[in-house]
């Protein structure tokens, strides 16, 4: 973590753990030991979203291309990760001999190293200009410097589903006046499914998600020197398939004190107190033409995986 990054991730944890409920951002999860386990999250055969987006990646290049018209472009990717399923996308724009820069945007340090380490190895002439940091920081750096070229930006994973329907409409909206008319904007969708298929790519009997979400708590542990017991917490998966929200805690297994010494602080956990670290929305197509209009965008159309699982929609700006 940068030395920017710990007060900020200091203040949000305190924050969340004083609330009612208590709650804290999925944002925190992707230290360098928590990108490993999503990583693994990603391989499993229950955790259907990568392999859904990357055969629209595949699928889509072509078209996204033709719509930026042969003029130079930056790429601009909030959540960029590790860079497997945009690297797709970015091969068929150079095989292409399209004009642009990678501006990839993730608060992850340690997924920016491996991203880089990826764009030097395929592509070394490729402009890479990353921005490590959270988005509308990272989008304010960027903004400062406007290049005049048209803009595509991704939001991809599914990472709109990290916000209730109307924190997505209000988010979108904020990101829409980065952007300038004719900018595109294209926004990965989880579709409203079988509720035990949602369950299990959040819930794997493997364990994998357990071990992602608890990992929060190693690292409050391990950052702010705080003395969570991870034997004496669950992870809990819920989905309502009338909301579309699919909703993970970490619940005390019993009453529990726990110290943040370098915060000198102490919480209270009552028996099977719950913190909720995350939500993953899912979407009707009807539900995402809707948040489109109520975001500011013009819906252009969806590229969708042969399953009809998954979704990544492209709007104008």
């Amino acid at each position: 973590m940068s030395n920017l990054e710990q007060p900020i991730f200091a203040k949000e944890i305190i924050s969340g753990l004083r609330a009612r409920p208590k709650q804290l951002s999925s944002k925190w999860f992707y230290d360098e030991r928590g990108d490993e386990l999503f990583r693994e999250i990603m391989a499993m055969p229950e955790y259907y979203l990568t392999d859904c987006e990357r055969e629209i990646f595949q699928k889509c290049a072509p078209e996204l291309h033709a719509l930026l018209e042969g003029q130079p472009f930056d790429l601009i990717e909030l959540g960029a990760g590790d860079g497997s399923k945009t690297q797709h996308l970015i091969e068929h724009f150079i095989a292409a001999r399209a004009e642009f820069a990678y501006r990839p945007i993730d608060i992850s340090a340690h997924a920016i190293d491996i991203l880089g380490d990826l764009i030097t190895r395929r592509w070394p002439l490729l402009p890479f200009l990353p921005v490590q940091g959270d988005y509308f920081a990272a989008l304010d750096r960027i903004g400062s410097g406007r290049s005049g070229r048209r803009r595509l930006v991704l939001f991809p994973g599914a990472n709109v589903g990290n916000f209730s329907p109307e924190d997505a409409a209000v988010f979108l909206q904020r990101v829409g006046k980065f952007m300038r008319p004719g900018d595109l904007l294209l926004t990965g969708f989880d579709l409203k499914k079988s509720p035990a298929k949602v369950l299990a790519a959040y819930n794997d009997q493997t364990g994998h998600t357990a071990a992602f979400n608890l990992n929060l708590l190693a690292r409050i542990n391990r950052e702010l020197g705080a003395d969570f017991d991870l034997k004496n917490w669950q992870h809990w998966e819920t989905y309502d398939p009338i909301s579309g929200a699919a909703r993970s805690f970490i619940v005390a297994q019993g009453r529990q004190t726990v110290k943040i010494a370098d915060l000198e602080e102490t919480i209270e956990f009552e028996p099977f107190e719950a913190i909720g670290v995350e939500i993953s929305q899912k979407y009707s197509r009807s539900e995402i033409k809707q948040l489109a209009e109520d975001s500011g965008f013009h819906f252009v159309k969806n590229f969708e995986d042969e399953k009809e699982w998954f979704l990544d929609s492209l709007w104008r700006r």
